[in-house]
């Protein structure tokens, strides 16, 4: 509220909808998401395997706990389940992760990286490192307000 030449309150008009600094931290954000993504697929085939069999490995690797269910790949992946069991079997299919029985419930199927698995998720994690925290800059800069300027 701010007060008029008589001492009256008045309301201020509530903005609405988007800044214009939302929309240049928004476009800066996918730029910057699209090029990461581009170099992590391109180097997903130097390695000799698709981008999707490098995120299925991560997620793999990076699940805490027992290894990961497929529903809980299919989740992580944000596929369907019958897409993830494709995914699951084309990668043990080439070595790179491997079946296991749960041991409280032997319906349910868990996954596990395989020795050339992890070196393959090695390698491409090792590459990714440099790329990912120069997006994590890029990020944290386009998400400041700059010195001296305006943020709408």
């Amino acid at each position: 509220m701010r007060r008029t030449a008589g001492g009256a309150r008045k309301k201020r008009k509530a903005r609405r909808g988007p800044r214009e600094s939302d929309y240049r931290r928004l476009a800066g954000f996918r730029y910057a998401l699209r090029r990461f993504l581009h170099f992590s697929e391109d180097q997903a085939r130097r390695a000799g395997i698709s981008p999707s069999q490098y995120q299925l490995l991560l997620f793999v690797r990076g699940f805490s706990g027992l290894p990961p269910t497929i529903a809980e790949l299919a989740e992580r992946l944000q596929v369907e389940h019958q897409s993830a069991v494709g995914l699951v079997d084309r990668s043990a299919r080439a070595g790179l992760v491997r079946r296991r029985p749960d041991r409280e419930d032997r319906r349910r199927v868990r996954v596990a990286l395989t020795r050339r698995g992890a070196r393959v998720l090695f390698r491409l994690v090792s590459a990714h490192t440099p790329e990912f925290k120069r997006l994590s800059a890029a990020l944290l800069s386009s998400h400041s307000p700059r010195r001296g300027g305006r943020t709408s």
